[in-house]
């Protein structure tokens, strides 16, 4: 196995336009999804930075940006939530979880992604923007951010102490994202115009809401963490938990990256390239990531073709840290919540519930099934146990 698969100097140049692109996307976004996972914004940005960098040297996809998704900051925040909002315990787990994921690389199960059903796959996208969209409602609608879906709930009923800032912040903000034209988003991204609106607006009008506030800056600092013998069966768990979910979130991009590309991914290089992402992001204090779809495909939309592009994707945003800081200072969680309800929403498999009478009995309980396990239970239960109950449904001809 190469350690280095798929670099092109011949590409350079939509490389160059593909990261920069993706970068642009790519920071809201790990902004939001570090605010989402309780860790805080700087979190999300050194996770983008750092496995975006590692995952593109060492992965199996040339064409992949990976960094902060939704289902891995679902489950770093309930890792968060769970030990108490012990920053060094989680950071550890995210460390550990990364070398699970190249012990998966190494013993080949990545393979196996490509044996879970896509009615398994269709509850687990369905179930992740579900998820996310209920965590963002209480945002935007100015009552505080939470880390589950039901305390997410209750909190709807303070709605008579909403923010009106920040719902009418929130409000522009998914018009931005949903209704801005193609000749506008084709040289700014979407969610870029509606950082920089929602930021202006709440600066000079809006301003009595809650801000993202103050982002160190400079280099992270390196720590370790070390577990006591009653912390570990946990931490072991979680970590297994965040790495499979890891694989499987990077793998699945993976194959949208080949359906563009007409290329062929490396499944376990991937792993290991993800593994050593997240090793670091760990060490140094970054959200978990894993292969991101959309940046994906606007990298590859963009020119982005070899491993370069990532890598690029990785140096803008730490340009971006390092110069303008003060202002993402400045940027509204409202603003951030309308940009992840868009992500939600686009995650769900909308085709698979338009077309739901052509579906068999089995894809429709299996796709209930799953989502349900992912909201109320966790993401490695429904991916397993969906996986289990459609394989044995079919064996004996139940529900066909």
């Amino acid at each position: 196995m190469k350690i280095f698969h798929g670099y092109s100097i011949n590409s350079l140049h939509g490389d160059f336009f593909g990261g920069l692109t993706a970068a642009v996307v790519a920071l809201p976004l790990a902004l939001a999804f570090g605010v989402a996972s309780g860790l805080g914004p700087l979190a999300g940005l050194y996770g983008a930075i750092i496995v975006g960098f590692f995952a593109s040297l060492f992965g199996g996809t040339p064409a992949q940006i990976s960094g902060p998704t939704g289902p891995m900051t679902v489950v770093v925040a309930t890792i968060f939530l769970y030990f108490d909002k012990n920053l060094e315990i989680v950071f550890f787990v995210i460390s550990l979880a990364g070398i699970f994921q190249i012990i998966i690389g190494i013993s080949k199960l990545g393979e196996l992604v490509k044996k879970i059903p896509s009615s398994v796959v269709t509850g687990f996208m369905s179930g992740i923007g579900l998820i996310i969209i209920s965590l963002q409602i209480p945002v935007i609608l100015g009552l505080g951010p939470e880390s589950n879906v039901i305390t997410s709930i209750q909190k709807l009923q303070h709605i008579n102490n909403l923010n009106l800032d920040a719902l009418i912040i929130g409000i522009i903000g998914l018009f931005i994202v949903i209704y801005t034209p193609k000749k506008i988003s084709n040289v700014i991204p979407k969610p870029v115009v509606a950082l920089i609106a929602g930021t202006l607006l709440t600066v000079y009008f809006l301003n009595n809401q809650t801000i993202i506030g103050d982002i160190p800056s400079g280099i992270p600092t390196f720590s370790i963490y070390v577990p006591s013998i009653n912390e570990l069966p946990e931490i072991i768990y979680f970590s297994i938990m965040l790495a499979s979910l890891g694989v499987i979130d990077s793998l699945l991009t993976s194959v949208v990256a080949d359906n563009l590309t007409k290329t062929k991914h490396l499944p376990n290089k991937e792993s290991i390239g993800q593994g050593i992402g997240n090793i670091f992001a760990g060490f140094f204090g970054g959200l978990a990531g894993a292969g991101a779809t959309m940046r994906t495909v606007i990298n590859i939309q963009n020119g982005g073709v070899t491993p370069y592009s990532g890598i690029i994707h990785s140096i803008v945003l730490v340009l971006i840290l390092g110069f303008f800081g003060l202002y993402a200072s400045m940027i509204p969680l409202a603003i951030l919540a309308s940009i992840l309800l868009k992500v939600g929403f686009d995650i769900i498999d909308w085709d698979f519930f338009k077309n739901l009478k052509l579906k068999s009995y089995l894809d429709k309980i299996t796709v209930i099934v799953v989502i349900m396990l992912i909201i109320f239970v966790n993401l490695i239960v429904a991916i397993f146990f969906g996986t289990l109950l459609y394989y044995a449904c079919k064996k004996f001809s139940i529900l066909s």
